[in-house]
């Protein structure tokens, strides 16, 4: 892993296999905010093979399937931003927000770890 990325709390993983992990965000914008992350250090979606970009999504799917049978939601938004220039997707529960709403929210520090077990329940891989 890129020794340059924050170490997520152990508390916080919800998922980690050799080539991504997913974890409940250390500043969360909304109650279950997830990122899954590429270990590798790689800048952008675009330098990884096919493979590799199959298997992130997979993981990025299989979460978010996850998060809506146990947060109860009826949607995730999926964002890729490169602002940290490190292959990472935030998994953004909707509440009851409308649209950009959701993103009025000031970032929090992450206090509250019990979803990273629910979500982690419901998590499908094959």
């Amino acid at each position: 892993m890129n020794a340059d990325l924050p170490k997520p709390e152990t508390e916080a993983m919800i998922y980690e296999d050799e080539l991504v992990y997913a974890c409940l965000a250390s500043y969360p914008v909304t109650r279950g905010h997830v990122v899954v992350v590429w270990r590798q250090d790689v800048p952008d979606l675009h330098v990884l093979s096919d493979e590799q970009y199959d298997h992130l999504m997979g993981i990025v799917d299989r979460v978010r399937d996850a998060m809506l049978a146990a947060l109860k939601l009826e949607k995730v938004y999926l964002i890729y931003m490169d602002e940290a220039q490190h292959v990472h997707w935030h998994l953004v529960p909707r509440y009851n927000e409308q649209g950009f709403d959701v993103f009025e929210h000031a970032p929090t520090v992450l206090a509250d770890f019990s979803l990273a077990s629910k979500i982690q329940k419901s998590l499908k891989i094959v």
